[in-house]
């Protein structure tokens, strides 16, 4: 290991890592007593954080499937953060054993660490890879990706952002980084992505949102911005959102699976999956 990546993995332990979170909310072991203590305080603020979670991990595998049953067959996923159940590559064998191709995406050293073992266990190296790279890197991150080989770039390309851009605030400008990959999908693309998103409406959640939010400028790896719908919608344009559009995570192609199913509004989150034309 580089000094420079030594280096990475010691400032990872020591600080609050989003991805770190979104795993103790999933249940999953690949986090630290520092993850476990500000998963716990924000939860005692909003209860419904660890369902938001798994909402968006069952969007993710509805996501997927559907992609398949398209006949997408490669996949980028940008901001995969630790492995848990139901990863990529794991839903597209289910629906086309041997056929799927995979590279996963992140900027935190333990992540990549702990992805690389899972595919080692669990995948084809022949066909899933992961790579250490940042969202923001643009053009930098997709030639790596080409670089792995797995990716043909005339081919429809699964390009999935879940639960990652509410952890880019407005001043980073993420639409325009997102606009160069949406630029590289050829015709017949999909771009599945889900972001935090609070009912208007609801005033006492948007309150302690913005607790929530302060918290992890303060004390994590990323903050959270939480956006509009307007300003969700947005990124997908330039594509053709397929049924049933923007809509809130359990309602997007449910299957009965979504902790929410029964109050869709308590995720507090929109997905959506839209096609390149």
């Amino acid at each position: 290991m580089s000094a420079n990546n030594a280096d990475r993995l010691a400032e990872s332990v020591d600080k609050v890592s989003v991805g770190r979170v979104y795993d103790y909310l999933l249940g999953g072991v690949h986090n630290y007593a520092v993850d476990q203590a500000f998963a716990e305080e924000q939860l005692r603020l909003i209860p419904d954080m660890r369902d938001f979670a798994r909402s968006n991990r069952a969007f993710l595998r509805r996501a997927v499937r559907y992609a398949v049953e398209r006949g997408v067959r490669q996949f980028v996923d940008i901001g995969s953060g630790l492995p848990t159940q139901g990863n990529v590559h794991e839903v597209a064998d289910e629906v086309a054993p041997g056929r799927c191709r995979v590279v996963y995406i992140d900027n935190e050293p333990i992540a990549r660490a702990h992805a690389e073992v899972l595919l080692e266990r669990t995948a084809d190296p022949a066909r899933h890879r992961a790579i250490d790279a940042d969202y923001f890197e643009g053009a930098h991150l997709w030639k790596r990706v080409l670089e792995t080989g797995l990716i043909d770039e005339t081919e429809p390309v699964g390009l999935l952002l879940v639960a990652l851009l509410h952890f880019m605030p407005p001043e980073t400008e993420p639409e325009r980084v997102l606009a160069y990959y949406r630029d590289r999908l050829p015709s017949g693309s999909l771009l599945a992505l889900s972001h935090i998103h609070v009912d208007p409406s609801d005033s006492e959640t948007l309150a302690l949102s913005e607790k929530v939010t302060e918290s992890y400028r303060t004390r994590a790896n990323s903050t959270a911005a939480p956006r509009s719908r307007a300003e969700i919608a947005a990124f997908f344009d330039g594509l053709e959102l397929v049924e049933p559009g923007l809509v809130w995570l359990p309602q997007w192609r449910p299957d009965g699976a979504d902790p929410y199913d029964g109050a869709p509004a308590r995720s507090h989150g929109l997905a959506g999956v839209a096609v390149t034309r």
